[in-house]
């Protein structure tokens, strides 16, 4: 991000500013073209109307050297919000990498394979950010972590625990809602426009950043949570201790939640 330094003129009743010829020049505008004006706390944005960014693209060099692996990067260029992830060979992509990236298809919310070959696959996120909203998916990661909760402390007075085995499959829808939630707000954190449009202000981007994180690591404690239930072999007094303290874990959790947004 390149800084400038402008001084202020007067003509007149007015107060002008010179715009860097850089950002004029890489925006196409010309002479009497309107710009929109945000003003926020202590600064001023400007933004070249009816514009619209370019899909980010990046490429990805197959084969990934031996320190990478092809999910790593396409995660990683998920989370850093590019639209377009092109992967192209060098030789024919192996069936085994191949059916990794079909796999993180549906691990990456709104991520499609659009075009491939022996050699090539290409990969587009064809939702429209704008129409996302942070707190929805916050509150379904919330829901999800919570009844995964509810049902693990349930099944220890049950007799039939296969509830269990659904835990990590809801997990992984955790992990789903959290990539795209941190691909949004990555997104907004460079991208003003977005960030107007979801109603975010820096702090609100690190609050929710946070918030995902606390709800991700969660559902990863509940995993192991319902690892130790299964086998677990406890007395009535000592279930209903466990009940009494689950019991003020969810209604914090709930409270937190309701807090927060």
């Amino acid at each position: 991000m390149a800084k400038f330094i402008r001084r202020l003129q007067k003509i007149g009743s007015s107060i002008l500013v010179s715009l860097p010829i850089e950002w004029v020049l890489a925006n196409k505008l010309e002479k009497s073209d309107e710009v929109e004006l945000e003003t926020g706390s202590g600064t001023i944005s400007i933004t070249p109307t009816g514009s619209s960014k370019p899909p980010k693209e990046v490429v990805i060099e197959y084969p990934v050297s031996k320190e990478e692996n092809i999910s790593a990067d396409v995660t990683g260029a998920y989370l850093l919000g590019y639209d377009i992830i092109k992967i192209k060979g060098k030789s024919a992509i192996s069936i085994e990498d191949r059916e990794r990236i079909r796999g993180l298809m549906r691990r990456l919310v709104g991520m499609e394979i659009v075009d491939e070959d022996a050699s090539n696959v290409n990969v587009q996120f064809l939702l429209d950010a704008t129409t996302l909203s942070p707190d929805k998916i916050l509150k379904r990661m919330s829901s999800i972590a919570l009844g995964m909760f509810r049902d693990t402390i349930n099944s220890l007075t049950a007799e039939d625990k296969t509830v269990l085995q659904t835990i990590p499959s809801r997990d992984d829808e955790i992990d789903r809602q959290y990539f795209l939630l941190v691909r949004l707000i990555r997104s907004a954190m460079v991208d003003k426009k977005l960030a107007t449009a979801l109603n975010l202000g820096n702090i609100d981007i690190l609050d929710y950043r946070i918030a995902a994180n606390l709800l991700e690591t969660a559902g990863d404690t509940i995993v192991e949570l319902a690892n130790s239930v299964q086998d677990l072999s406890t007395a009535k007094s000592e279930l209903r201790r466990f009940y009494s303290i689950a019991s003020e874990i969810e209604k914090i959790h709930e409270k937190a939640i309701t807090s927060f947004i």
